[in-house]
């Protein structure tokens, strides 16, 4: 965290305005969705003025955790596209993580809530990618993952994505229409070729997830200085 002096100077001012402007940009981009954790409600717009947390992982886009996936702007695009499509964006914010389908959250991180939600449909999704427990308790084996803290859930997301075939098309050519309809068995929030739920649920368009997925990798990139 910053900390300010009493008295500090025009200088040091305008540097964390700059700092908090260009996270604003990264994580704010608009848009109205209805997808898995929140479908049961009207559709809840995206502020086009999103939270200048510096710390959301949202921002986080190089460097390797704890897992066998490598961050990069391409793959941060992809899960934040995810999360997009999945009704957990909050600007951006990392409550993302906490949420249970249906739009509830959940506080304990040391697991999967495994709690069952009945809406319009029955599930116990939950998660920034609205993980399954039956999917979760898979990967999370896979990977050795311990926990459900915010970095597992991002690995977690990236196996899946890799394991329908994806990932190396989203590393070398972004999210195309073929990679949208890979991973549209895995997230119903995806389109299949034909522009469809794989589960008859509702279902984002090819073109609004290609244009939210540019967007957030041209704003990576330039916080990378790439």
């Amino acid at each position: 965290m910053l900390r300010l002096s009493s008295s500090p100077s025009i200088s040091r001012i305008a540097q964390l305005s700059a700092v908090a402007a260009a996270t604003a940009a990264l994580l704010g981009l608009g848009g109205t969705l209805r997808s898995t954790a929140s479908r049961q409600s009207d559709a809840q717009p995206i502020s086009e003025v999103a939270s200048s947390e510096p710390e959301s992982r949202a921002t986080l886009a190089s460097g390797r955790e704890e897992g066998p996936y490598e961050l990069t702007p391409e793959r941060r695009a992809l899960l934040n596209t995810i999360r997009y499509a999945e009704g957990t964006w909050k600007d951006g914010e990392d409550k993302g993580y906490r949420i249970l389908y249906g739009g509830g959250q959940f506080n304990d991180l040391s697991r999967h809530p495994e709690t069952v939600v009945v809406k319009r449909y029955t599930s116990a999704a939950a998660g920034a990618y609205q993980f399954l427990p039956k999917t979760w308790k898979g990967v999370a084996r896979e990977l050795k993952l311990k926990t459900f803290e915010p970095q597992h859930q991002d690995q977690a997301a990236l196996h899946l994505a890799k394991r329908r075939g994806a990932l190396t098309e989203i590393d070398s050519r972004g999210l195309t229409r073929n990679a949208m309809a890979k991973l549209a068995p895995e997230w119903a929030s995806f389109p299949t070729w034909a522009g469809r739920s794989a589960y008859g649920q509702p279902v984002k368009t090819h073109q609004e997830l290609a244009r939210f997925y540019s967007r957030n990798l041209q704003q990576l990139r330039l916080q990378l200085g790439a």
